[in-house]
C-alpha cells in the first residue's frame, strides 16, 4: 500500500483519454467508486504522509492520444491479446487500490465505567439485555391521564417534529455521499444555424457569405475511482451523522416525555396543595367564628379576633397565589402536547399516581440506552471518518470519462455511421502545492475528532452523575418523607389538643395560632417532598435512557423509593379538626 502511494505521488505523466472524431479530449468529472464499509472507530492516528507543498493546483497530465475519425483509425495499434492483458492488469490494479482507505479505523473511546452505582447501596449486579424494548416507561406510574397526554407528544410536539426533520435531512446528506459511488451520465442534443463571410482578396475586401447548419447528439459519462477511500470515509461520516441525528430525535422525544411527566406531577402536587389550602381556609374560618363567639361573651380579647382574621386572610391569599402556579404548569403541558393554552385544560384532581420502586438490579450498562450518549458516540465516528477524507486529499485522483454521439452539417447524414464520434480514457489529477491547505485541513479534522471524544466522555460522565444524583435523592427523600409524615401526624394531634384547651380556657389564642400554622406548614412540606420524589423518579428514568423496562422488581432499591402518592399525606387536615362553638 505504501509503495502504491509513493508510485502515485511520483508519477510524472498520466493516462490520456482515447478520442475519436474531431472533438478534443474530455476530462473526467469526479465520481468515486468504492464499497460501503462498516463503521469502525477511534484508535491511534496513523502516521501522516510527508508531502512537499508547491503551489500548483489540480494539474491534469495528458499523454499521446489514439483517435479514429469517420471510421478510419489513426495512431497506435495493439493486438487483441496485448489489449486483453493490459485491460486485465489495469482492472486488477484498480480493484486492489480500491480496497485502500486512508485514515484511522474507528475504535470506541475507552471510559472507566463502574459496574454498579454507588448510591444503590447493597444492590446486586445484573446483566440486562441492552437491546430490549424500553416500552412505555410512564406506565409504571399507572396514571391514565398521563398516558393519554404522552400519546399526544409524539404527534403534536414541535421540538420532536424539528428533530425528525433534522433526521430526514441527515439521511438525505448521507444519500448525497453515497451517490459518489456511481458514475455521472449525461446527454446533449443541439441544432445550430450559423452564417460566415469569407474574403476572396485582401485588397478588394469582397467576399462570399454562406449559411450552414450543424446537428449534434452526444452522451457523456464520467467516473472517479475511489482509490484512497475518500468516498468511503465520506459515506461512513454521513451514515454516522445520520445515526447521531436519529439518536438526537430519540433524545428529543425522551426529553419532551420526561418534561411532560415532571410538569404533570407538579400540577397534581399543586392540586393537592390547593386542596390542602381549601381545608385550611375552612378550618381557619371555624377558628375565627369560635374566637368571635368567645369575644362576644367576654372570654376572648379583641386581639384574638384580629389575629384569627389575619390568619384566615393569609391562607386565602395563599390559595389565590397557588392558582398562578397551577395555570403556568397547565400552560407548559399544553405547549408540550402541541396545543394552544387557550384550548387546553386539565381538571383538578388528587395525585393518585403510584411512586414506583426502583428495581434492586440496576447496572450501569443501562446507560448504553441513553440516546444522548449514542449521539455523542456516533459523532465521534463521523469525526474519525473525516480524518480519512482529509488525508485522501494528499493523493491524486484517477477518473475515467467517455463521450460519444453523432455530429453532422446535414440533417440527412446526422444519425449515420460516418457522423459518429467518441472519446474515452482516464485522467489523473494531483495538487502539487497548496500553501499548507491540506495539512491544515487534516489538523482541523484531528482536532475536531479530539473535541468529539471529549464531548462523548463528558456526556458519559454527566450521565453517571445524573443517575447517582437521583438515586441519592430518592434514597434520602424517602427517609425524609417518612419522618415528615410522622411530623404531620404529631402536628395535627397537637393542633387539636391545643384547640380543645383554648375552648376550656386553659391556654391563650396565640398557642392555637402557632399550632395550626405548624400543622399546615408540616403538611405542605410533606406534599413538597412527595413532588420532589416524583421529580427524582422521572429524572432517574430519563438518566437511564427510558427506565428499567424488563428488569426484575424485587422490592425497593432505595429507602423510601416505594412510597405512593396521595392527595394529602396521612389524609389529615393541616389545622386539625374544624373548631366548633
Amino acid at each position: 500500500m505504501a509503495d502504491a502511494m509513493r508510485d502515485a505521488r511520483s508519477s510524472k505523466a498520466a493516462l490520456t483519454p482515447l478520442t475519436s472524431g474531431a472533438s478534443s479530449p474530455i476530462e473526467a468529472s469526479a465520481v468515486p467508486v468504492h464499497s460501503v464499509t462498516s463503521v469502525a472507530a477511534e484508535g491511534p492516528m496513523s502516521a501522516m504522509p510527508r508531502i512537499v507543498n508547491r503551489q500548483v493546483s489540480n494539474v491534469r497530465f495528458h499523454a499521446a492520444a489514439v483517435s479514429v475519425a469517420n471510421g478510419q483509425g489513426r495512431g497506435l495499434r495493439m493486438s487483441p491479446r496485448v489489449r486483453r492483458s493490459a485491460t486485465f492488469l489495469a482492472a486488477s490494479a484498480v480493484l486492489w487500490l480500491a480496497g485502500c482507505a486512508l485514515g484511522p479505523d474507528y475504535v470506541r473511546p475507552e471510559i472507566d465505567t463502574p459496574a454498579a452505582f454507588k448510591e444503590t447501596g447493597d444492590w446486586k449486579l445484573a446483566e440486562p439485555n441492552d437491546a430490549a424494548d424500553k416500552g412505555d416507561w410512564w406506565a409504571i406510574y399507572q396514571d391514565p391521564v398521563l398516558a393519554d397526554l404522552m400519546s399526544q407528544v409524539d404527534i403534536n410536539n414541535q421540538n420532536i417534529k424539528l428533530a425528525e426533520a433534522n433526521y430526514r435531512q441527515a439521511l438525505a446528506v448521507a444519500g448525497q455521499a453515497r451517490a459518489a459511488f456511481f458514475p455521472t451520465i449525461g446527454a446533449n442534443a443541439g441544432v445550430t444555424r450559423s452564417s460566415s463571410r469569407v474574403s476572396n482578396t485582401a485588397v478588394s475586401g469582397s467576399g462570399v457569405g454562406g449559411i450552414s447548419n450543424s446537428y449534434s447528439l452526444s452522451g457523456t459519462a464520467s467516473w472517479e475511482l475511489d482509490i484512497w477511500g475518500s468516498v468511503r470515509r465520506s459515506v461512513e461520516a454521513g451514515n454516522a451523522s445520520a445515526e447521531a441525528s436519529a439518536a438526537d430525535l430519540a433524545n428529543a422525544r425522551l426529553s419532551a416525555q420526561a418534561l411532560l411527566a415532571q410538569n404533570y406531577f407538579d400540577l397534581r402536587v399543586t392540586d393537592a396543595q390547593k386542596a390542602l389550602l381549601g381545608r385550611t381556609v375552612a378550618a381557619y374560618e371555624q377558628t375565627l367564628k369560635l374566637t368571635q363567639n368567645q369575644y362576644a361573651v367576654g372570654v376572648a380579647q379583641r386581639s384574638d379576633v384580629i389575629q384569627a382574621q389575619t390568619q384566615l386572610q393569609q391562607a386565602q391569599a395563599s390559595a389565590l397565589d397557588i392558582e398562578v402556579t397551577r395555570a403556568q404548569l397547565e400552560h407548559a403541558i399544553a405547549l408540550l402536547v402541541g396545543k394552544a393554552p387557550a384550548v387546553f385544560s386539565l381538571t383538578p384532581a388528587p395525585l393518585r399516581a403510584a411512586l414506583p420502586p426502583v428495581p434492586v438490579s440496576l447496572p450501569s450498562k443501562l446507560l448504553e440506552r441513553r440516546p444522548d450518549i449514542a449521539s455523542a458516540e456516533r459523532s465521534v465516528v463521523a469525526a474519525n471518518a473525516k480524518i480519512g477524507v482529509a488525508k485522501a486529499a494528499f493523493f491524486p485522483t484517477l477518473s475515467l470519462s467517455a463521450t460519444g454521439g453523432f455530429q453532422s452539417n446535414s440533417f440527412a447524414d446526422w444519425l449515420t455511421l460516418p457522423s459518429r464520434f467518441w472519446s474515452v480514457g482516464p485522467a489523473l489529477a494531483a495538487t502539487l502545492f497548496d500553501g499548507g491547505l491540506r495539512r491544515a485541513q487534516t489538523d482541523a479534522a484531528i482536532a475536531a475528532y479530539d473535541a468529539q471524544v471529549a464531548t462523548y466522555r463528558q456526556t458519559v460522565l454527566t450521565a453517571f452523575q445524573s443517575v447517582e444524583d437521583n438515586l441519592a435523592a430518592l434514597n434520602y427523600l424517602g427517609r425524609e418523607a417518612a419522618v415528615q409524615n410522622q411530623a404531620v401526624q404529631s402536628a395535627q394531634e397537637a393542633a387539636q389538643l391545643i384547640l380543645n384547651q383554648y375552648k376550656a380556657g386553659t391556654v391563650g389564642f396565640q398557642n392555637v395560632l402557632t399550632a395550626q400554622a405548624t400543622a399546615y406548614t408540616t403538611e405542605r412540606t410533606a406534599l413538597t417532598i412527595l413532588g420532589r420524589q416524583f421529580t427524582a423518579n422521572v429524572l432517574l428514568v430519563t438518566a437511564l435512557g427510558g427506565g428499567w423496562h424488563g428488569l426484575p422488581h424485587d422490592g425497593a432499591g432505595a429507602s423510601g423509593a416505594a412510597s405512593s402518592g396521595t392527595d394529602a399525606p396521612n389524609g389529615g387536615n393541616a389545622s386539625g379538626p374544624s373548631a366548633k362553638e
